[in-house]
């Protein structure tokens, strides 16, 4: 009697652990959605504090400062991973390019000759969807889906200066503002983007040459980025639900920027694939297209357009960030065979 309930303990012990890993696997499979989840669910669970108004501009003020913190760890130990060498200009590059740029000029002209404001609204939506540049996190996810991280840093630093001289350019058709000049825009688009993408590669750079102990201990953590980006992800999602929730825009609006969005999500994703997969490239060009800087965006939208098209950020956040998990699950499902 003893022996079997002895031989049953450990058996138990291992169903159990075993039950644990998979609970594990099955997070670590769906961490995106799960941050997005948090993020959401944590917005609202801090509303519903009593007296949370007291709280909430010295919460806005740290969240203002962790978000950029946690962008720029992540990009940093990203960029430890890259050398200076390997980044370089391809073909595909340029076809991206064009297309980010000539959709978004497109688009400017048209919303130009539009007189219904909620129409415009939409447009507009629509231009900063495409003219978005590359978001800092997609790197990381670009590496976990085993495309090429460092082709995808060098397109992410062009998108930037493609959307920093297209919208001062190109905007004033559609949106002008008394006194906004172009190297005043210029300069306003650069200061908000560049210290986030420059400072973390010459931090890079500099712990490679001076600390190269410590930096290979950066590279041996593998998914630290990753890890970096859940928290900021779930951050970003806390922003976005408040973003959505406080907008005055009309519900006809809202489901006209969210379906905007979303075609803009699921065309870029589509047309970078399509062409990166003529180059060898097909996750990078993808993931370069199709994965925005949403914070950026719903700035943009502030700044340089109207206050309702900031949401299409928000709606966008939500739409790449639901595809990133289905790709990465479908990673996971490939390596497990």
């Amino acid at each position: 009697m003893n022996s079997k309930t002895n031989s049953e303990v450990p058996h138990q012990g291992l169903t159990v652990k075993s039950g644990i890993t998979a609970i594990l696997k099955f997070m670590k499979t769906w961490a995106l959605p799960f941050a997005m989840l948090f993020g959401a669910l944590g917005y609202f669970a801090f509303t519903s504090i009593p007296g949370h108004e007291v709280a909430t501009p010295y919460v806005n003020k740290g969240i203002a400062i962790i978000q950029p913190c946690l962008i720029f760890a992540m990009l940093f130990v990203t960029f430890c991973k890259v050398k200076i060498t390997e980044l370089r200009v391809t073909i595909w590059h340029a076809w991206l390019i064009l297309i980010q740029v000539g959709s978004f000029a497109v688009l400017t002209f048209v919303a130009a000759f539009i007189t219904d404001n909620d129409v415009k609204a939409v447009i507009e939506s629509a231009m900063l969807c495409l003219i978005c540049p590359t978001a800092t996190a997609a790197a990381v996810v670009t590496g976990r889906l085993g495309g090429n991280a460092p082709s995808l840093i060098s397109y992410t630093i062009l998108a930037n200066l493609a959307a920093a001289v297209a919208i001062p350019v190109l905007v004033p058709f559609c949106h002008p503002h008394e006194g906004a000049t172009f190297m005043s825009s210029l300069s306003l688009i650069l200061a908000k983007v560049f210290p986030l993408l420059i400072c973390p590669f010459l931090a890079a750079e500099l712990f490679r040459h001076l600390f190269p102990k410590v930096h290979q201990k950066i590279i041996a953590h593998k998914n630290l980025a990753f890890k970096l980006w859940v928290i900021a992800l779930a951050l970003a999602i806390a922003v976005t639900t408040k973003s959505l929730v406080h907008t005055t825009v009309s519900i006809a609006c809202q489901i006209g920027i969210a379906i905007v969005s979303l075609i803009s999500c699921l065309a870029q994703f589509g047309v970078g694939k399509w062409i990166g997969r003529h180059y060898g490239e097909t996750i990078s060009a993808g993931q370069s297209l199709g994965q925005k800087n949403t914070v950026f965006a719903i700035w943009l939208g502030y700044t340089f357009l109207t206050p309702i098209t900031a949401i299409a950020g928000g709606f966008y956040s939500i739409w790449h960030n639901v595809i990133n998990s289905w790709q990465l699950y479908q990673k996971e499902k490939e390596q497990a065979q």
